[in-house]
């Protein structure tokens, strides 16, 4: 190991983003899909294994050019592999994505302004036009969540394109979304307020920098 570079960014909901929790003991009335929340806080977050996903789903993609056919995890180019590891066989990932929490509740709540709605949508039954409506619980759009990611330095050699590759996925997430129910409009997202952190590692910053400010000005559905 030669250290470690730390990532922190702010992700800002562009548009109501859906990432659910469990409804298993939701009482009667209550919406049928909630955002998963902090036990401790009672506030939304953003699951660091969401983000992880995310971002090894659309990097996939772009490289396999054919997401009629993706392969097994186990099969993801050699370059993913190695950034987000695999379970069989058993490769460490060289990423760690934290839980993403809240920034901006107190500034939110000073507005009036409560950090989820609820949005209602129908299904319409195509065999007799009937409606069927379901409540989706979206955190708004301005909610401000911090992300950390922590990058371990195993290569020297290979941090660059390394980090080069996450970056490419965050661009890529900013033309797609996070979460459910995207393709109705929920969940775009920007990537803004880049910093790196160097912990050791025997790297120099202002190219790693670089690719991250096109991150930050990358953005597709800026407000």
């Amino acid at each position: 190991m030669y250290g470690k570079i730390l990532i922190r960014c702010d992700l800002i909901v562009r548009t109501g983003m859906h990432i659910g929790g469990s409804s298993a003991f939701s009482a009667i009335g209550a919406v049928d899909s909630p955002v998963v929340r902090d036990p401790y806080t009672g506030l939304p977050i953003v699951p660091g294994s969401s983000l992880k996903g995310k971002l090894r789903t659309l990097l996939a993609r772009s490289l396999c050019q054919d997401i009629e056919n993706m392969p097994d995890l186990s099969a993801d180019d050699a370059r993913i592999l190695r950034l987000f590891g695999s379970a069989e066989p058993v490769r460490r990932s060289r990423l760690q994505f934290a839980d993403a929490f809240l920034t901006n509740a107190e500034a939110l709540s000073s507005k009036g302004v409560r950090v989820t709605e609820v949005k209602t949508e129908n299904t319409i039954s195509r065999a007799n036009a009937q409606a069927t409506p379901r409540q989706i619980e979206r955190v708004i759009a301005g909610a401000v969540f911090g992300v950390s990611i922590v990058y371990d330095v195993t290569d020297p050699a290979q941090v660059e394109e390394d980090l080069a590759l996450l970056a490419k996925g965050m661009k890529l997430l900013q033309w797609d979304y996070l979460g459910g129910h995207g393709s109705r409009g929920s969940g775009r997202v920007s990537l803004k307020n880049f910093t790196l952190k160097n912990y050791g590692a025997p790297v120099e910053l202002d190219s790693l920098n670089a690719l991250f400010d096109e991150v930050d000005s990358y953005e597709l559905f800026s407000v």
